[in-house]
């Protein structure tokens, strides 16, 4: 019963975390566009920025995969870690420092189109970090109920080993009793038949006397 319940609770937990994983993928990929509308091929600024997406995208496309993400668990939180801390400081770097980056991007665009587009990449940084963190719990909190429906099933397996033995000695103690008793059975019979032989004769020897 317990066991069930943790199965519909990780189940519950696994498609809760791809819903996650769907809406962080693709706000990974929106983070590109303003980047690269600013200028093409971007600065080594804008470089920054777009593989700071990229980490997500990739920690996104493996959470996808639950089985990929259970035995790649501390490679996927690495990413996320990774991920969130370039978010981090792109989230600094756009909100407060918002003329340098400007100036850091080399834009041709109109000043103001390029100051909406940073504003934007700055919004899409703070949405992404926070699914990128709730996504993160979720992994952390999914890897402990693998965990437990491991331990769970170790715990299932022992037992059922455990009563397959006592089944086996139970069989072979059983065994043993019928086979002594079999045994007894047949030494009363030859007992039997060795004093109803040697009577007879002593019976047969005594009338001939």
């Amino acid at each position: 019963m317990a066991s069930s319940k943790l199965r519909n609770s990780c189940s519950f937990l696994n498609l809760l975390l791809s819903f996650f994983n769907f809406i962080l993928f693709i706000l990974s990929a929106a983070s590109l566009a303003p980047i690269i509308s600013l200028k093409l091929p971007p600065t080594s600024l804008g470089c920054a920025f777009i593989f700071v997406s990229c980490i997500s995208l990739l920690s996104a496309f493996i959470g996808f995969f639950s089985q990929l993400t259970h035995f790649c668990y501390v490679t996927h939180v690495s990413l996320l870690l990774a991920s969130s801390l370039g978010q981090i400081l792109g989230i600094l770097a756009l909100y407060t420092k918002e003329k340098s980056s400007l100036d850091m991007f080399k834009s041709p665009r109109d000043p103001r189109e390029a100051k909406l587009l940073v504003r934007l990449e700055c919004g899409v940084l703070m949405v992404m970090f926070v699914m990128q963190f709730g996504v993160m719990i979720l992994t952390c909190v999914m890897n402990r109920c693998w965990v437990r429906e491991y331990e769970g099933l170790e715990a299932e397996r022992d037992a059922m080993e455990t009563k397959r033995r006592q089944r086996i000695a139970r069989v072979q103690e059983e065994s043993m009793a019928e086979a002594a008793r079999i045994a007894e059975l047949k030494g009363k019979e030859m007992d039997e038949k060795v004093k109803n032989k040697y009577g007879q004769q002593m019976k047969t020897d005594l009338e001939g006397n």
